[in-house]
């Protein structure tokens, strides 16, 4: 794994889970349906994302802090980067699969609890499919081997990530 995408995930597990990252340097820009944009600065350094959390879950007796992101760090020259966590950490043996309508995603990176589809032109497609959708499922798998459905409503997907993408151009 890339040191960006280590420092990506520290950075979102440490600002989500503990929401203890520094006001002054996040602005919300906006809530868009079930979507939402946000910008960090931090040292120079700007990183833009829209974001979701799951409409439905699978279990429905073991909620989780699951979301869903596209992200854009242009000081690194990454546009478009897809990364889900499910809220626990996933096993290495099972795929981690995104569905919307007869359109499916592997995400090939796993590190801890977050995954990334490394494919550029994959992620461009998802985002094409996401665009169009109404909903995406994502099936993933926890240490035990469970698996785990999350359904994020892509109600606002449009307004938010255009508004993550301007906000870092």
């Amino acid at each position: 794994m890339s040191i960006i995408k280590y420092l990506t995930v520290i950075f979102l597990t440490t600002f989500f889970l503990t929401q203890k990252a520094l006001s002054e340097e996040v602005k919300k820009v906006g809530k868009f349906k079930d979507w939402e944009t946000i910008v960090v600065k931090s040292e120079g350094e700007l990183l833009c994302f829209a974001q979701t959390k799951p409409v439905l879950q699978s279990p429905k007796n073991n909620p989780r802090e699951a979301r869903l992101f596209v992200s854009f760090r242009p000081n690194e020259k990454i546009l478009d980067e897809i990364s889900i966590t499910p809220g626990y950490e996933f096993n290495k043996k099972n795929s981690i699969i995104a569905k919307s309508g007869k359109n499916k995603y592997k995400f090939d990176i796993s590190q801890d609890s977050f995954a990334w589809i490394a494919d550029n032109k994959q992620e461009k497609k998802m985002i094409r499919t996401m665009k169009k959708g109404s909903r995406i499922m994502i099936t993933g798998y926890n240490q035990k081997g469970s698996q785990t459905i999350d359904h994020y409503s892509l109600l606002g997907f449009s307004k938010a990530y255009g508004a993550a993408k301007k906000s870092c151009s």
